[in-house]
Parts: structure tokens; sequence; C-alpha cells
């Protein structure tokens, strides 16, 4: 899956994972990124609001999100 940043620099983790459907709160994307249960660029990423820029890669439920421009 791609999800485009349409004149951003950035999106914030936790708002990307609202976005998407993969949380149904802040509330429940703060709870899943706390518990590492996302990856960031292969790596477990704690921070709630990690800003992903372009060639990221998010990793959650089995899905991968490349964030291209």
């Amino acid at each position: 899956m791609e999800f485009k940043l349409e004149g951003s620099e950035y999106i914030e983790l936790n708002k990307l994972l609202k976005i998407l459907n993969l949380a149904e709160s802040g509330g429940e994307a703060n709870f899943r990124i706390t518990e590492g249960e996302i990856i960031v660029n292969k790596q477990v990423e704690l921070q709630k609001r990690k800003k992903l820029r372009v060639g990221d890669i998010v990793e959650c439920d089995g899905t991968e999100i490349r964030i291209i421009e």
C-alpha cells in the first residue's frame, strides 16, 4: 500500500494509522504505538508523533505502507 504526502513534508505516525483505519481512534493509535505493534523502517517505533517522510515504510498488522510524494 502507498500513502501520498499531498503537499506536506511529513505526516505523524498516529495520524497515519487513523487516516488508513488501522486504528479506530487517536487513543487506539497511540496505544498500539506504545505497545510496540508498529514498525517503521524495520525497527519498532515508540514515538507516537514520529514524523514520516517520503521513503519511510510502516508495517502494521502485516500491511506495509510506503510513504510517497
